[in-house]
């Protein structure tokens, strides 16, 4: 069983965002930013909803678009929600990416059991050009639930690439120290979700600097090998015929 505090925790080596993990480990996902698509283009009604953190119940705004995305990855198909009106500057560049083929041939590169799954560092041209983009920070208003989605980051206004899912309710990094953002969930696969393998350092994952400099050696050199994002898509909604 997990302890319910948090020790104080460092950056890790390279852009990486640090969020303490409930067994005192240390979380880390980079970001990145820069002009955006709009992702009202690719935009439906919700089938789900996000809860509000405790508190913020007269604060959130009301949900009434998603865009969803598939990520197919070697361990069977995720179906995600991104919620522009949740966080509008993570959703952005959450679908941007998604549009870009940045998260294409992608590893899973940190798995903690109970915690979080990440991902989100191509080292390939021209995708690496994103690991320095930063955007700003949304405010945090809805709770960090299992299967909820947030990008990593290594301080305020960090945000850029990298991106977690939840495993189970991880409110406390929505913390003003931390401020992760929700921005949508998994809506379908967290089973798949759940079955992504552990690599690297228990807590810490892969190396984040061996990948952005030279991933496909890294991870060809490593005995066990990660979950793959073979593609991921923004799935346009289905035209009416008239």
């Amino acid at each position: 069983m997990y302890r319910h505090f948090v020790r104080p925790c460092a950056p890790l080596i390279g852009l990486a965002l640090v969020a303490c993990q409930p067994d005192g480990g240390a979380d880390t996902t980079a970001p990145t930013a820069a002009p955006a698509a709009n992702p009202a283009t690719a935009s439906s009604s919700p089938t789900q909803s996000l809860t509000p953190l405790p508190g913020m119940e007269s604060s959130v705004p009301a949900l009434t678009r998603a865009t969803t995305v598939l990520m197919e990855t070697t361990a069977g198909d995720v179906t995600i929600e991104v919620y522009p009106e949740a966080a509008p500057n993570a959703a952005q560049r959450f679908v941007e990416l998604v549009e870009s083929g940045f998260y294409d041939g992608v590893p899973i590169s940190r798995v903690v059991p109970g915690f979080v799954a990440q991902f989100g560092v191509n080292w390939r041209d021209p995708h690496r050009t994103w690991q320095d983009r930063n955007f700003a920070d949304d405010p945090t208003l809805f709770a960090l639930e299992r299967g909820t989605l947030a990008f990593a980051k290594a301080g305020p206004n960090t945000n850029s690439t990298q991106v977690f899912i939840n495993y189970a309710e991880n409110n406390r990094l929505a913390d003003p120290q931390y401020n992760f953002t929700v921005f949508g969930q998994v809506v379908n696969g967290m089973d798949v979700v759940d079955s992504f393998v552990q690599v690297g350092e228990p807590s810490g994952g892969l190396d984040q600097s061996r990948l952005w400099r030279d991933g496909g050696a890294y991870l060809e050199s490593l005995a066990v090998k990660p979950t793959m994002i073979e593609r991921a898509v923004v799935r346009r909604p289905a035209r009416v015929e008239r």
